[in-house]
């Protein structure tokens, strides 16, 4: 086998970890409606499959680079989306439907295409005054987005804005877990405790958040939302701090942002989907509660003959 073929295995293994562990988290959240407070999936089991799905999904990614260039892993890794959605359809029993398809690739298509313009990393890294600085925007900024979600009225909407608060912690997590990981070849441990500190900060925000967002907003929205911000945010931070680029100049950067307008547009189609199906799911929830909660007897307070007489008027053959 050889190491492009064994790259791209690896990469389909890895979006298939991180799609269970997205449903994973959906259905944690799913069975958690009726409330337990934020910390409430930290006591179920579900959860911890999840978190072991996700770090064996960024393990094998890992390994993936070692086989393979980064301009195929990258793009590969957006089929957590399309891999998502039939699993669920399988497992859940629940349709995908038209919409659901489209969005998805759309998404998929629109971060493949953005992913494959990113050009090659620099040897440039984090400098030592730029790490607090990160820090603290990207803090700043998952801030925002929750105390923004916290306003949004639409379970759906309110799922994308916290989806994109955990892509943004995740996507500045990898920043500083490639400078980790300079910092250990370079024996700079002063520097590498401090990163290892935020990298677990973030990481574990990003768990937490990304398992809010399910939380009535369904699978396909959240999860497009993660795949989407996380590897846009730490591009990102790479052409803005790390003077990286995009492939073909001036091209390849109207491409790019044509791109990251085709995933938005995908992104906003499965928020759509999501937000016109919340009525029937909850008139569902209404006629399933109302089948197994037995109506309220109320005791009949009329004189025995007025009792009689209405009975005999209401019966039907």
């Amino acid at each position: 086998m050889s190491a492009l073929v064994a790259s791209v295995l690896l990469c389909l293994v890895s979006a298939g970890c991180y799609a269970a562990a997205a449903i994973a988290q959906e259905r944690v959240a799913a069975t958690g409606e009726a409330g337990g407070g934020a910390l409430l999936p930290l006591r179920r089991a579900g959860w911890w499959g999840a978190v072991a799905l996700t770090c064996a999904g960024a393990g094998l990614h890992v390994v993936a680079l070692a086989f393979g260039p980064l301009s195929l892993v990258q793009p590969l890794g957006a089929l957590t989306i399309v891999f998502a959605l039939p699993m669920a359809a399988l497992f859940d029993r629940r349709p995908v439907g038209g919409a659901g398809w489209r969005g998805a690739l759309l998404a998929t298509a629109g971060l493949a295409g953005l992913l494959s313009l990113t050009g090659p990393p620099r040897a440039e890294s984090l400098g030592s005054a730029q790490r607090p600085v990160l820090t603290g925007v990207v803090l700043a900024c998952v801030a925002a987005l929750v105390l923004l979600a916290r306003c949004m009225r639409r379970p759906v909407v309110r799922g994308v804005v916290l989806a994109a608060a955990a892509g943004t912690a995740f996507g500045m997590a990898s920043v500083f877990t490639k400078a980790a990981d300079e910092d250990f070849e370079a024996h700079r441990v002063g520097a590498l405790l401090p990163a290892l500190v935020v990298i677990a900060v973030l990481a574990t925000a990003g768990m937490l958040l990304s398992q809010a967002s399910y939380r009535g907003a369904g699978l396909a929205a959240p999860l497009s939302t993660v795949t989407i911000v996380n590897p846009v945010v730490a591009a990102a931070v790479g052409v803005v701090v790390l003077g990286e680029g995009f492939r073909y100049g001036l091209a390849g950067g109207l491409l790019a942002v044509a791109a990251g307008a085709v995933a938005a547009a995908g992104v906003v189609v499965l928020t759509y989907r999501s937000a016109a199906g919340e009525p029937d799911a909850v008139a569902r929830e209404i006629v399933v509660t109302a089948h197994r909660v037995p109506a309220a007897r109320v005791p009949d307070l009329r004189p025995v003959g007025a009792r009689g007489t209405a009975r005999s008027a209401t019966t039907r053959p």
